[in-house]
């Protein structure tokens, strides 16, 4: 089903929490990478005019690192039970799961596929999700011993910037493609509303997590577009 034969009908996905930490997360990384990038290189010297020169590239780095910190207390504060069901989909692992990757293989090289039927995050959003809280143990764990240098033993500071620089480097290779799945991919585009609104299409919200539109039916949070389909053809 493509973009344009989507309904106006939007269902709620995300939680203002959700979203709020999603932004405080996007953000922060970004401009902890960017205020990063004059300390590691001189190609990028150039920033350092812009952000107040070399102390105010480190402030502002310093400050960004503090705001990375805060998305999993904004999420689990404001959405305590949507933080909760995220931890616990991350470790349940199913036969639907492992089908996904052969499914998503197919779509994402053009080839016909079919819809795995997936819970409220499906399996590459699992993942994706894992490697996201390792490469932020990695960068926030090393971040300490970098910014207080006296407090550590000599080793575990320089080991702390090899850490860094692996960290992010990982966190950005997962980020640019979960850039690209969510924004830029055509059958994912428009779920992209979720982080931005929190609502999605609710046609591609039951094609994308099949199970979880059909809990929300049965509760009665959601509409039951089959049912709605059937009555349309039956008018």
């Amino acid at each position: 089903m493509s973009n344009t034969q989507y309904s106006g009908v939007k269902v709620k996905r995300f939680s203002k929490g959700f979203v709020i930490a999603h932004a405080v997360n996007a953000i922060s990384f970004f401009a902890l990478y960017i205020t990063a990038l004059p300390m590691y290189t001189e190609w990028f010297d150039w920033l350092y005019p812009v952000m107040g020169g070399p102390e105010g590239a480190r402030l502002l780095h310093r400050i960004f690192a503090i705001a990375f910190i805060t998305p999993t207390f904004i999420w689990l504060i404001m959405d305590p039970k949507g933080f909760l069901r995220w931890g616990k989909e991350l470790v349940t692992w199913k036969k639907r799961d492992i089908q996904f990757f052969t499914e998503f293989v197919k779509e994402l090289f053009g080839f016909k596929f079919k819809h795995v039927k997936q819970t409220f995050f499906n399996a590459g959003e699992k993942i994706n999700s894992i490697i996201q809280i390792l490469t932020a143990i990695l960068i926030i764990g090393s971040g300490f011993p970098m910014w207080f240098p006296d407090l550590f033993p000599k080793a575990v500071v320089q080991w702390a910037y090899v850490a860094h620089n692996v960290g992010f480097g990982l966190a950005i290779a997962v980020v640019v493609g979960h850039i690209y799945l969510s924004v830029i991919h055509k059958n994912s585009r428009p779920g992209y509303t979720g982080v931005i609104t929190g609502e999605v299409p609710a046609e591609w919200a039951k094609d994308h997590y099949t199970e979880w539109y059909e809990e929300e039916v049965k509760k009665g949070n959601f509409p039951d577009l089959d049912k709605d389909k059937n009555k349309k053809k039956g008018a």
